[in-house]
């Protein structure tokens, strides 16, 4: 046989073996059972009870973004930030004129506005993609309990109608809703004094946030949430994030009570001062 001829036949027959072996992985093995359907409550409502974290890098920045240096030099990569891919449908925030030269200016000033660092309430939908897992509680009178772990945040979402907000917060005021198997989750009565993301992308007092959570199997749900500000963007944006069940032994919120560790920092300034503290400022590095 001749040598390019040989070729052919070897290429021809290592394709079949690919497309086979492709096929064979589609398809479910002799006696294997399909994917269970998604656990429910005894309600017939999918169980989202539980502990759920999201992974990734959307609590650094919701758009696409490289790896940079953190904010001292002197850690080295300790607190380096790893790039990341964007979270935002189509990729881009809509940002208007005057709030994307803000953003900018949140972005290089991050340390030193950005809530997180002061420890306030995270807002939403940031609590929900922090790297801290946030506890589902779905209950017998069908209202649902959302509990985070930062800053002891929590929120109750009423299902069914509820009076406007009496007043704006940093986690509003929620109401939920079942649209099939996936819950829709209707937010308003913001204060404007939280961010999405360490990148300081940021919002009015004007948000309104709708968040769809569907359960796509029993560790996965599928988490998105529409983002409307008409004072900040030209139109509606979504972001999707793959939120996980917790499946470690024992898993459990545990506290993390973060105002304790920034009393210094915001109120320092307050304390009367012998002259014998380390400067209020100063950089000081406390290992266990």
């Amino acid at each position: 046989m001749k040598t390019w001829l040989r070729s052919a036949v070897i290429a021809l027959a290592s394709a079949a073996v690919t497309v086979a072996a492709i096929e064979t992985m589609r398809a479910p093995a002799t006696g294997q059972t399909a994917p269970a359907a998604v656990p429910r409550t005894a309600g017939g409502r999918p169980d989202l009870n539980g502990i759920w974290q999201a992974m990734g890098t959307a609590h650094w920045n919701l758009q696409d973004h490289e790896a940079r240096p953190g904010p001292v030099l002197e850690l080295g990569a300790t607190f380096a930030i790893p790039a990341g891919q964007a979270v935002v449908e189509g990729r881009d925030i809509p940002y208007q004129g005057w709030a994307a030269a803000k953003q900018k200016e949140n972005y290089e000033n991050w340390l030193a506005r950005d809530p997180e660092v002061k420890c306030y309430l995270p807002g939403l939908p940031r609590a929900t993609y922090m790297p801290y897992p946030f506890q589902i509680l779905q209950t017998a009178g069908n209202d649902i309990l959302m509990a985070y772990e930062y800053a002891s945040a929590s929120r109750v979402i009423r299902m069914g109608p509820a009076e406007p907000p009496p007043v704006d917060s940093w986690m509003g005021q929620s109401t939920g809703r079942w649209e099939g198997d996936t819950l829709v989750v209707d937010s308003t009565g913001f204060n404007d004094q939280t961010w999405f993301d360490r990148a300081g992308n940021f919002h009015s007092e004007a948000l309104h946030l709708v968040e769809r959570f569907t359960l796509v199997h029993a560790d996965l749900v599928d988490y998105r949430a529409t983002i409307e500000d008409p004072k900040v963007f030209t139109r509606p944006w979504t972001i999707q994030v793959p939120l996980y069940r917790r499946r470690d032994a024992n898993a459990q919120l545990l506290e993390f009570k973060c105002v304790e560790f920034v009393e210094e920092l915001m109120y320092g300034h307050l304390v009367k001062r012998t002259g014998a503290e380390t400067p209020f400022g100063a950089a000081r590095l406390r290992w266990p």
